[in-house]
């Protein structure tokens, strides 16, 4: 199929379009950070409760996940997409006006339901309108595109927290007209729902038994990433107010940024790196910059953090990439939301409950306390993906063949 080939623009464009929805959801997941130490002072906040607003993110998205995940497999990927967007828009409204907490926790509920609703079908068409033999493609752009939304909203939210009005406000008001960007482009997508689909009913998150072990392996691999967004953006910027010493918004949002920019970085530098291989080496670098947190707040070094943003950024970027890549290699079309909605539900899962211990930790003993107690947690996840990568995700020959993953009984 030619550049010149219509089929080939059309699916060029959609790939594109797709794209530009994770990096919105990201940017919805991140757009709270640079504001974390106002909502504490101005709303004289706990850490617990900031990281709560963190938190309630990945539960609501765990819940849509949970029971709409297979939505677009049967109502296609765009009206699940649209679906979603209008929800992040919602929510984004309800933070540009939130007077209070209950507020803010309506609006980031109303933005979990909406990633919810469109990251699977976003990440899925991807892999769709790539072709035959790209999913390493997709996966790497699509991990640079969430990177992409990570920076974005750490870069202008903290711009916009430190130096323009409204502080608690106006970076969530760009987001709002982000949404209704990214809707419209979506919005002028053909219908893609497949053709003799019956009418959709909830019915649960469901995998077939063939693809427990893909559903496994990239699980590993995306809680993994996504246990170290949690200690980054849930604690990333009272990190760098309580324990590097600065109080900058914007200064805080471009040290977190390097994470993201490392993020998209690697995935367009190692989309040929098999998965097994990433996952395997992600695990073992988001365990050594985690360490590297700690050394950082215990001696209260700049230098340190920027450090640990790099190898986090690495980490995540590989072991997410992995992860996807491991998906759209061996799920077939009709089960692809599915499945990257059982993979997402883990990581949101990993991602919620770690956000929330990370803030009771805080609160009750101290920043540094939490700090200490994520590296076991978090470099837990980044060893046990290392060991499912391993023995799940391995290429093992026979015949020259590489059978699919499969953890069924013959």
């Amino acid at each position: 199929m030619t550049d010149t080939d219509p089929t080939a623009r059309r699916n060029r464009a959609a790939f594109w379009t797709a794209a530009a929805v994770p990096a919105l959801a990201l940017w919805a997941s991140g757009a709270p950070t640079p504001v974390y130490p106002l909502y504490g002072t101005q709303w004289h906040l706990t850490t617990e409760a900031t990281t709560t607003i963190f938190a309630v993110y990945p539960l609501a998205l765990i819940v849509v996940l949970a029971v709409f995940g297979d939505l677009s497999d049967t109502i296609g990927r765009k009206r699940s997409m649209i679906a979603g967007i209008g929800a992040i828009a919602l929510g984004s409204l309800l933070f540009a006006v939130a007077p209070d907490l209950t507020v803010v926790l309506i609006g980031r509920v109303l933005m979990g339901i909406g990633v919810g609703l469109s990251l699977s079908p976003a990440t899925a068409a991807m892999v769709d309108h790539a072709g035959p033999g790209a999913s390493s493609r997709a996966s790497s752009i699509a991990t640079a595109a969430t990177a992409l939304g990570l920076t974005l909203a750490t870069l202008v939210g903290g711009a916009l927290v430190e130096y323009a009005p409204e502080p608690l406000h106006l970076s969530y008001a760009v987001l709002l007209v982000v949404a209704l960007v990214v809707g419209a482009a979506v919005l002028r997508l053909p219908g893609d729902r497949p053709a003799g689909a019956s009418r959709w009913r909830p019915r649960g998150l469901r995998v077939p038994r063939s693809l427990l072990g893909v559903v496994l392996a990239a699980a590993a691999c995306v809680a993994a990433a996504y246990s170290l967004g949690a200690l980054e953006l849930s604690l990333g910027a009272d990190i760098g107010e309580n324990l590097i010493g600065t109080s900058n918004a914007f200064v805080v949002g471009a040290i977190v940024s390097v994470t993201s920019i490392i993020i998209g970085v690697v995935a367009l530098a190692a989309r040929r790196v098999p998965a097994s291989i990433a996952g395997s080496v992600g695990g073992l670098v988001s365990l050594l910059s985690t360490g590297v947190l700690v050394a950082a707040g215990a001696v209260h070094s700049l230098p340190l953090f920027l450090l640990f943003a790099v190898l986090s950024g690495i980490g995540y970027s590989l072991l997410f990439s992995a992860g996807l890549a491991i998906v759209g290699r061996y799920a077939p079309q009709h089960h692809r939301a599915s499945t990257l909605s059982a993979v997402y539900l883990a990581g949101y899962l990993v991602q919620g409950v770690m956000a929330l211990w990370l803030g009771a930790q805080a609160t009750s003993g101290g920043l540094q306390e939490a700090v200490d107690l994520a590296l076991p947690a978090v470099g837990g996840f980044g060893l046990l993906a290392m060991v499912l990568v391993l023995v799940l995700a391995t290429p093992r020959r026979s015949r020259g063949a590489q059978p699919p993953l499969n953890t069924s009984s013959p």
